[in-house]
């Protein structure tokens, strides 16, 4: 299989097990023939941030590599389906989950749709992804977006 774009993925957890949740999130995800993961960041332990009453979350990222006949829509359904394999229930916007995972970046694809949104928000709204990209050594996937929304913005093409 021929694998050629990168993805990083954050995957959150703040109900029940929360280091079982992520164990079994990343062991689904290793059993996808349509992924290989690159690297792991450190998990790191962070308060909610827009619906405060709940427990703390534990979050981590990867950096996965992605076969080039997987389509993004086909790489959100699969991840979706880990979720409701490990019982996420959508309970409240924002509210407690027992495994959230999210599709930070795909390559440099800047995209809005109804059902994915890349970057994904939280590539600059959640201070915790910047410091777990920076602790991997994968702050240039942050820093791209950051050149990609200024060229956009103040290109003078």
């Amino acid at each position: 299989m021929k694998y050629s774009n990168i993805a990083f993925l954050s995957l959150g957890s703040n109900i029940g097990d929360r280091h079982h949740f992520m164990d079994q999130a990343i062991w689904e995800i290793s059993t996808l023939p349509e992924l290989q993961i690159l690297k792991q960041s450190e998990r790191l332990e962070t308060a909610p941030l827009e619906n405060t009453n709940q427990p703390f979350f534990l979050n981590q990222i990867l950096k996965v590599m992605v076969s080039s006949a997987f389509t993004l829509p086909c790489l959100l359904d699969s991840l979706q389906g880990i979720e409701d394999k490990l019982g996420r229930k959508r309970r409240s916007w924002k509210g407690p989950r027992e495994i959230d995972i999210d599709i930070l970046t795909y390559e440099a694809v800047v995209m809005k749709t109804d059902f994915l949104h890349l970057p994904h928000h939280s590539l600059y709204s959640r201070p915790f992804i910047k410091q777990l990209l920076t602790d991997m050594g994968e702050i240039g996937v942050y820093t791209l977006f950051l050149e990609l929304n200024h060229e956009k913005h103040y290109s003078t093409v």
